[in-house]
């Protein structure tokens, strides 16, 4: 819930979905002009709009008060849009119409384990699809060095990764399939690895980590060391700016028959 204290910031921020990531889940889904989805936590419907903007009917869910009213808002111009309050989890399949796509965008890892592949296979029509996919940090060669920098404030504030942290370049970014397959409701149809890189000054680079649950759960001091810090090492740099990689690794499955 700590995403719901950040709502308005959480659509500034956070970044666009590569539109060639949305062509192919339409394309591995199979999907048509009257497919009917299911989004597991819209958020403030970063994911949705791409694909309201494509026709499809969709249903939300969304847990965060806040985060729903926004995403109303930013929908309102697509009347086959509905954001509804509530988790994906206490969905009665009974009360829903069968659905062809459950999509999840940066949410799916937030769901029970113990019950999501589950949801989403009753959720689903025979032969329909489960989509899901998070942005995450990737480091390319010759990235920027400012994040290697910034590691020594994260361990000044007790907020540093462990060694054994893996960083990801891109294209290597772990992949679920045996997760999928090992639930016995789907079969996977594609996965897909998406890579690109965003430009960020101080202030849209602060803004963005005001919107990870683990920047919003610090505490006051720690916020402010870390952007003290950021805004130093910026203000040396001739334009200003931070150059960050981004990664997502896409998963399609088809839902197998009873």
């Amino acid at each position: 819930m700590t995403f719901d204290s950040a709502a308005e910031l959480y659509q500034q921020a956070r970044p666009d979905y590569p539109d060639e990531l949305y062509d192919a889940v339409v394309g591995a889904a199979g999907l048509n002009s009257r497919a009917r989805l299911l989004e597991v936590g819209c958020a403030t419907g970063k994911a949705t709009l791409p694909l309201a903007r494509r026709g499809f009917r969709i249903t939300c869910v969304e847990p965060g008060r806040a985060l729903a009213e926004l995403a109303r808002a930013n929908l309102a111009d697509f009347p086959q849009v509905e954001v509804v309050d509530g988790t994906f989890e206490d969905l009665d399949a009974s009360t829903q119409p069968a659905y062809d796509l459950v999509v999840a965008a940066t949410s799916w890892h937030w769901i029970d384990p113990a019950v999501r592949y589950r949801r989403a296979w009753e959720l689903l029509r025979p032969g329909g699809h489960l989509a899901f996919w998070s942005a995450t940090h990737v480091f390319p060669a010759g990235g920027d060095a400012i994040f290697h920098d910034l590691q020594v404030v994260y361990n000044e504030i007790g907020e540093g990764l462990r060694e054994d942290v893996p960083r990801p370049a891109p294209g290597e970014l772990p992949e679920q399939r045996e997760e999928i397959e090992s639930s016995g409701l789907f079969d996977t149809v594609l996965v897909r690895h998406f890579d690109w890189e965003l430009d960020y000054d101080a202030d849209g680079y602060l803004r963005l980590l005001d919107t990870f649950s683990g920047h919003i759960a610090m505490q006051r001091w720690q916020r402010d060391r870390l952007h003290s810090e950021v805004r130093r090492l910026l203000a040396e740099r001739e334009d200003g700016r931070l150059r960050r990689g981004w990664g997502a690794v896409l998963h399609v499955a088809r839902r197998r028959d009873a």
